[in-house]
């Protein structure tokens, strides 16, 4: 399988892509070994703050046995001017097989792929209020671990919905797999376009029949100076979160998910982030082996002989 060398929107794979996708991290994840024909080397390049995206992904490639090199923007050569065009095509000419790229800028790799003198693969780690694929991946590989399906499944996606790139991700790829996807939040942070991929309710209206609960960080750091200077965590937490009263009403087989960093007791009780119901960690570490499914995918024109064919 080849996605083009580059993996950057979740959504321009096709069904059989994303599903055998799905299987090499569950195969990964049972310890599944592969070769590569020859060293492959590994920039992360993170432009925002960044805990468990950046750290699964050197941890896939540490497990992959590449060579991982962390570049710190802040004292790149983009600080004194150099664009991140440039920036790429000096990795690329060092010797780069893979960037590992997270960007404030939507769709900061739009135009790169159209340069035709930039050829390594480039992976998004996410796009300022855009994109996710990797955090989609692994959402996919933690909902397969439970129902072993996606067709039917009833998901909540609740919470920050504007400035969420993960809810953009989840919420197109799941309706498209047959997952019935609803909404809840504050209104005046539901995207209107999102109406193509769901139902927009209110918590208490859906809580009883979800069977998957997708809670979201509150992004301040993507709010406007009004916005967050009338926000209240207690008033947001009343309204829109997942309380333990809430999640009292859930069935019996539902689960409790989240990308993560979590505000407790915000968007959702504390006592709920490692309950029975949740996933919140198993999603982590999830991301370890969704994320070396990914390099592996991209870099597959570097997979020894001796690999199974799936996935060459």
């Amino acid at each position: 399988m080849n996605l083009d060398s580059n993996f950057l929107n979740i959504n321009d794979l096709s069904n059989d892509e994303i599903k055998l996708m799905i299987l090499l991290a569950h195969e990964f994840r049972k310890g599944k070994q592969i070769n590569f024909k020859r060293p492959l080397y590994v920039a992360n390049l993170f432009f925002e703050n960044s805990t468990r995206t950046h750290t699964s992904f050197e941890m896939a490639q540490r497990k992959l046995r590449m060579q991982t090199f962390n570049i710190n923007p802040q004292t790149s050569s983009m600080q004194k001017g150099e664009s991140l065009s440039d920036t790429i095509k000096t990795l690329q000419a060092i010797g780069m097989n893979c960037l590992v790229i997270r960007h404030k800028t939507t769709g900061w790799y739009q135009e790169l792929t159209k340069d035709p003198n930039i050829n390594v693969s480039l992976v998004n780690a996410g796009d300022g209020s855009g994109q996710h694929p990797s955090q989609s991946l692994l959402d996919l590989v933690t909902i397969d671990d439970e129902f072993h399906k996606f067709t039917g499944l009833h998901i909540g996606i609740i919470g920050d919905l504007a400035h969420s790139r993960v809810a953009r991700s989840d919420a197109e790829i799941l309706q498209r797999l047959g997952a019935n996807i609803y909404f809840a939040g504050p209104k005046e942070w539901y995207p209107k376009y999102f109406d193509k991929f769901g139902t927009y309710v209110t918590i208490d209206e859906i809580i009883e029949k979800l069977d998957v609960v997708m809670v979201l960080r509150v992004q301040l750091e993507r709010l406007n100076q009004e916005l967050v200077s009338s926000f209240t965590a207690p008033d947001y937490f009343k309204k829109y979160g997942l309380t333990t009263k809430r999640a009292s009403r859930m069935k019996s087989n539902a689960i409790i998910m989240h990308p993560a960093p979590v505000n407790r007791d915000v968007e959702i009780a504390s006592k709920l982030v490692e309950s029975s119901k949740s996933r919140i960690f198993q999603q982590m570490h999830n991301g370890v082996y969704a994320r070396m499914a990914i390099l592996t995918t991209v870099l597959d024109k570097y997979l020894g002989d001796n690999n199974d064919e799936n996935f060459n």
